[in-house]
């Protein structure tokens, strides 16, 4: 019984230890000089590496979780997780990569209050 007891505690213990949330933990940019046509790159640093088989040139998705209470549902809040876009991995080391922003069509894409990948935003392998 102990043992029994003991092998399913290591099984869920190995579960939560193992699921991991991945995401854009810094952005850099280039400073914007005024010039006309000026196009500003910008860098994504993410938690997601070569341990999770991430190499140059991966495409991961990007999702933005976006909170909305219902007024109507005892204030209940509704998460939803949303496709933003996609970042191109230029770089990867074991544990992080460096990314960029990847073509990506929002055809019936939701509103957001900022367009842009943001800090905080969720990443994960695009497997299409």
């Amino acid at each position: 019984m102990t043992k029994l007891l003991a092998t399913l505690t290591l099984l869920l213990l190995s579960q939560t230890l193992l699921a991991r949330s991945y995401m854009i933990f810094s952005m850099v940019q280039d400073l914007p000089m005024g010039l006309e046509n000026e196009t500003l790159r910008k860098n994504y640093y993410v938690n997601i590496g070569q341990a999770q088989g991430i190499k140059k040139d991966s495409i991961l998705d990007v999702f933005r979780v976006i909170s909305v209470q219902n007024p109507y549902d005892n204030k209940k809040r509704v998460n939803y997780k949303v496709k933003i876009g996609e970042l191109k991995v230029i770089h990867t080391s074991n544990e992080g990569s460096i990314a960029m922003t990847n073509e990506y069509i929002k055809e019936d894409a939701p509103i957001f209050e900022l367009n842009q990948f943001m800090i905080g935003d969720h990443v994960a392998i695009n497997v299409d």
